[in-house]
């Protein structure tokens, strides 16, 4: 049984940093696709970056230098490290994953569509204050 389990979160000012980790256990394909997503209060659920496993990554826009998306295989553990965070930041944070590879070309879209990542954790909130 796969399960991720996210941490890290809280509340920090803005232009502070912050962590998060999602501890991965279970998982047993070859590749795979992980992201962050996040979710404001009555927001659709959005991509923020995503990494798979021959270390692709990508980033929407709006946390383009910013945020980081990266991965510790031993520790079977994906991080996002989010700095110069906004009060627009603020929202619950997911991570989630497929197997395969990221489908980096078919844009924003494909590469974070909701429906094909079947592995998700319970989030872990972020909030941000001006």
């Amino acid at each position: 049984q796969v399960q991720l389990v996210e941490s890290g979160g809280g509340s920090v000012q803005s232009g502070g940093s912050l962590r998060l980790s999602c501890s991965v256990s279970g998982y047993t394909h070859n590749s795979y696709c992980m992201g962050w997503f996040r979710q404001a209060p009555v927001k659709e659920r959005e991509g923020v970056a995503a990494v798979d496993s021959d270390g692709s990554t990508s980033y929407a826009d709006s946390v383009k230098g910013r945020f980081t998306i990266s991965q510790d295989n031993a520790k079977n553990t994906l991080y996002l490290q989010m700095n110069s965070l906004k009060p627009e930041d603020t929202a619950m944070y997911y991570c989630a994953a497929r197997p395969g590879l990221c489908d980096y070309n078919g844009g924003y879209y494909w590469l974070f569509h909701l429906g094909d990542f079947i592995y998700w954790g319970q989030g872990t909130q972020v909030t941000v204050s001006s």
